[in-house]
């Protein structure tokens, strides 16, 4: 075995109910965290200040910031250290001039700089929902274009549809796992899921290209395209990991959010690759197409 080969998995000792169980199950669980996620809060996922509306404030303060809530009349939703003396402030709340009053009054400036509001900025709730309606638009839109583009490279329904049910997993999967860990949903990380539907079909794309058009035993067609699109995805997750860690060690939460997403997703992507979607292909080669 070369030091990119991907060692052979003996597929033959288990159906194909067996091997679509795992995924379909795994699935079913997120399909159910977004539904009680949504019947308990009204909404899919923990929506961001870009979708939710509000206000954010950037302050440099010498107050411990277990004591920055007490300063304002409002609880703050969030409140994070981004460097020593610093925080990023997150309201509901979109009166800006209030909350900078408030923040200059009760918290204390630092040594270095006795301005306490660094930055502030807002988004109104009606704004807030027209960013909504367009991201949810961008990816139904993306989606559609990918469930295209997979009916139009195959022309076969089952292929075609395998693909398809992959990549919706690879995306209901994360989010699922950003509403258990309190990742928001925002512009940024909802462009973390636009880049999972990409790796998704690439990597679905590979694994049906080399078992539906090149020749060759399934199985062994199937090892060709795994030493290919293993070694990407782990790669890629690799990379993704990485980027979570330094992010976060570095209080650059939008990075650590969209490293962590693109990771768990990938992760649901081999798992939807070489369990559900070959399940679908062995179907469609030894029994689909005798029917």
């Amino acid at each position: 075995m070369g030091y990119f080969d991907v060692p052979e998995f003996n597929y033959t000792r288990y159906s194909n109910r067996q091997l679509a169980a795992v995924p379909l199950a795994v699935l079913l669980v997120a399909i159910t965290v977004i539904g009680g996620w949504y019947l308990f809060t009204g909404a899919p996922a923990n929506y961001g200040i870009e979708f939710a509306g509000g206000t954010e404030m950037t302050v440099e303060t010498s107050t411990p910031g277990s004591e920055i809530p007490a300063a304002f009349d409002e609880d703050p939703s969030s409140v994070q250290q981004t460097a020593n003396d610093r925080y990023i402030i997150q309201f509901t709340a979109t009166d800006q001039g209030e909350l900078r009053s408030q923040a200059e009054d009760g918290l204390e400036p630092t040594a270095s700089n006795d301005d306490v509001v660094q930055s502030l900025s807002g988004v109104s709730e009606s704004f807030g929902d027209q960013l909504k309606t367009t991201a949810l638009f961008g990816v139904t839109i993306a989606f559609l274009g990918m469930s295209v583009l997979a009916f139009l490279l195959f022309r076969t329904f089952v292929p075609s549809i395998a693909i398809v049910v992959s990549a919706f997993s690879d995306l209901v999967i994360p989010l699922a796992f950003m509403n258990l860990v309190g990742i928001e949903l925002t512009l940024g990380t909802v462009a973390g899921l636009l880049l999972l539907i990409g790796y998704s079909v690439d990597s679905d794309i590979l694994l049906n290209n080399h078992i539906l058009r090149r020749s060759g035993d399934f199985y062994e067609s199937t090892h060709r395209a795994m030493r290919t699109g293993v070694v990407m995805t782990v790669t890629s997750m690799a990379a993704m990991l990485v980027m979570a860690v330094v992010s976060y060690a570095l209080g650059i939460g939008l990075l650590a959010s969209i490293g962590t997403i693109l990771f768990v997703g990938l992760a649901a992507d081999l798992m939807n690759t070489y369990m559900l979607n070959l399940s679908l292909l062995r179907w469609y080669k030894f029994e689909g197409v005798r029917r």
